[in-house]
């Protein structure tokens, strides 16, 4: 079980942070089109990403997004709302990690967190923003039990 889950069992709290890093391949673009049904050319033809001023064929902002996504699951966050500022392009092969840190979290679970993505170069790819619904203690507990196996995780 990933630690980001051990720490949401645990309780999270403001100032927390997570990270994630992923390498995106081809495949993956493909396969996130084919979900998507996003078959922009910029993603698929080099001939149109250099029109656009890029260097080549380029990744779906929200696949290179998804590692939010990622952490947030295994958080057992329930978001309501994301906001994304796309500042550089991603090409397949590139590395990029995704660090989420808590800003605020109420009585009542409800948390915000900015989060940063940045290329393996150091380069700012994306900024966003998250709110939504922390695990309380109940969640917390069935994931626990998740984790030790006494409950399927499946339903």
């Amino acid at each position: 079980m990933s630690s980001m889950r051990m720490r949401a069992v645990s309780g999270i709290q403001v100032g927390d942070q997570f990270r994630v890093t992923r390498t995106f391949t081809e495949q993956n673009v493909i396969d996130f089109a084919e979900t998507s049904r996003d078959y922009n050319p910029v993603h698929f033809e080099d001939r149109f990403a250099a029109i656009k001023n890029f260097r080549g064929r380029i990744c779906h902002g929200l696949l290179v997004g998804s590692l939010l996504t990622e952490i947030g699951g295994q958080l057992g966050w329930l978001a309501t709302e994301m906001n994304f500022k796309f500042k550089k392009p991603v090409y397949p092969g590139d590395t990029i990690t995704c660090e989420l840190t808590i800003r605020n979290m109420n009585a009542r679970g409800f948390g915000e967190a900015d989060v940063i993505f940045t290329h393996s170069d150091g380069t700012v790819v994306i900024e966003a923003e998250v709110k939504g619904n922390l695990p309380g203690e109940p969640e917390r507990e069935l994931m626990s039990l998740m984790i030790e196996g006494t409950c399927r995780q499946d339903g």
